[in-house]
């Protein structure tokens, strides 16, 4: 295997890592194989037999995110294509196959791009993610259909050196020692003598061998259940044909949500390029959607600050998808019979609520969902807890209902996210001051409204929470404050302490 963009080597080549205290070959070019070098081979009886020999550390880490780069560019044939640690892919082809006119054909496909990226694969297709893997690494037979029988797949499995079933290496000695050296060897033995001497390890792989249990495949992304998808054999390379590619995509979404009654609430078109670069832009919306228009607005939106960013389309994508990750039910729209110059294509004429949501909507696109807020009120008599500010795009429509809870007095236009304290001379016990200095200015008490009070949660008493008296205070310019006392007079503790907390 060869990472693509790297010079070709004339002499050969191996991966090196430390294991147990001693330099172990790790992986090795076809150069050093046909000399005799094999991974886990000492470093030192490696240089003996190939002086010319090339090595260079390993990085496992390195290894897993391009095994997992190539797991994303693998998508582009199913949707459900996990990892197979250390150097291998799983891809559950159930019904897709006959999109790349059969399994040797799309087998034929993968292999020769991955070749052209600088990637050496081999290829196999069974009815089983564990007996796929086995004929892909220790067999020339390339496929076995998915119907094949119970017998056709023992036949096969049969053929297998035991090394296919996956035991950790302590097991695979023992068996190897009972002169066990094939799958057909342990098919021919009960199952009991089996699982008493190698463990229960032994039969359960030997079952997901024979396909009698399935592994599961765990796609590092799960497969979306409204997608679109077209593929373009010559490839996209301008921002023009990207952007009429994913209008035609959200009108397949389109008509694919309309058809289930439900709208998408965050939606993702992914980008494949023929050279194995893949792209992805996702977008949020503030209610469900699904009209055609909106959705190819919002893309274009997030599509222009990838191509701000530097939009590579190199050789072209050769396939674009578009999926609704996240869905809701959605009514149908109220349509006209007639019409009118302000209406959508559905015949429901925008409202001030949709405008506003088209607006959050693109400009969530453009800056990012969680940087437009909005205010929402919350279940809570607290002025700091009464409202929060989230993001737009995921903030509740509908008043949240707070029977019980309205305030005895309006609130102040503005509320300060936290109350500053002021100098205040009282002129009673209860009442408001005659006077505060706030912010080194002094302001005269003229009228006043008040008092409410307002008292702290029960489960919050112990946390330092205190009772409070609000007062609207009127000074002689006219200007009005939302004022409170924290504490009592009759407190010998504790003076009280006066705040402003908002602005009318």
């Amino acid at each position: 295997m060869r990472l693509p963009g790297a010079p070709a080597r004339e002499e050969p080549f191996a991966l090196v890592a430390t294991v147990k205290g001693g330099e172990r070959l790790t992986a090795v070019d076809a150069a050093a194989a046909a000399l005799g070098l094999a991974p886990g081979m000492a470093a030192a009886d490696a240089r003996a037999l190939a002086p010319a020999l090339a090595l260079a550390p390993a990085d496992p880490r390195a290894d897993a995110e391009l095994l997992e780069k190539l797991a994303d560019w693998h998508r582009r044939f199913t949707p459900l294509a996990a990892p197979d640690p250390p150097d291998g892919l799983l891809l559950d082809i159930s019904g897709v196959a006959h999109l790349f006119g059969g399994e040797p054909a799309l087998m034929a496909d993968i292999e020769r791009r991955l070749l052209d990226q600088g990637f050496a694969a081999r290829c196999a297709v069974a009815p089983g993610p564990a007996l796929a893997r086995a004929l892909a690494r220790f067999s020339s037979l390339r496929s076995l259909a998915p119907q094949a029988g119970q017998a056709e797949i023992d036949a096969a499995a049969a053929r297998l050196p035991v090394a296919a079933l996956g035991l950790d290496a302590a097991r695979q000695t023992a068996l190897a020692r009972a002169g066990l050296s094939r799958v057909g060897d342990l098919l021919a033995r009960p199952r009991a003598p089996i699982a008493a001497r190698f463990g229960p390890e032994a039969p359960a792989r030997l079952d997901a061998l024979t396909c009698r249990t399935r592994d599961p495949i765990a796609p590092r992304f799960e497969a979306p259940n409204f997608m679109a998808e077209r593929r373009f054999p010559e490839g996209l390379v301008h921002l023009d044909g990207l952007k009429a590619a994913l209008a035609a995509l959200a009108r397949d979404l389109g008509l694919l949500l309309e058809r289930h009654g439900v709208g998408g609430r965050r939606l993702e078109a992914v980008f494949y390029r023929v050279d194995g670069a893949v792209k992805r832009l996702v977008v949020g919306t503030s209610r469900p959607l699904r009209d055609p228009a909106r959705l190819a607005a919002l893309l274009n939106e997030r599509l222009a600050i990838l191509a701000e960013e530097g939009l590579d389309a190199g050789c072209g994508f050769d396939v674009l998808r578009l999926s609704a990750l996240e869905t809701e039910d959605a009514a149908p729209p109220q349509t006209a019979f007639v019409a009118g110059p302000n209406e959508t294509a559905s015949g429901a004429e925008d409202s001030p609520d949709e405008d506003l949501a088209d607006l959050v909507d693109r400009l969530g696109a453009r800056l990012g969902p969680r940087r437009v807020l909005r205010l929402q009120i919350r279940e809570s008599h607290i002025p700091e807890f009464a409202v929060a500010a989230v993001p737009a795009a995921f903030a509740r429509q509908e008043p949240v209902k707070v029977e019980g809870l309205r305030p005895a007095s309006p609130r102040p236009l503005r509320l300060f996210e936290r109350p500053e304290p002021i100098d205040a001379l009282a002129s009673t016990l209860d009442g408001p001051p005659l006077r505060f200095r706030w912010r080194h200015v002094l302001h005269v008490v003229v009228a006043y409204e008040g008092p409410e009070r307002l008292a702290p949660q029960w489960w919050r008493a112990g946390e330092g929470a205190t009772t409070r008296d609000y007062f609207f205070a009127q000074d002689a310019e006219g200007g009005r404050f939302w004022l409170f006392r924290e504490g009592f007079y009759e407190d010998a503790a504790a003076a009280p302490r006066w705040f402003v907390h908002g602005l009318s």
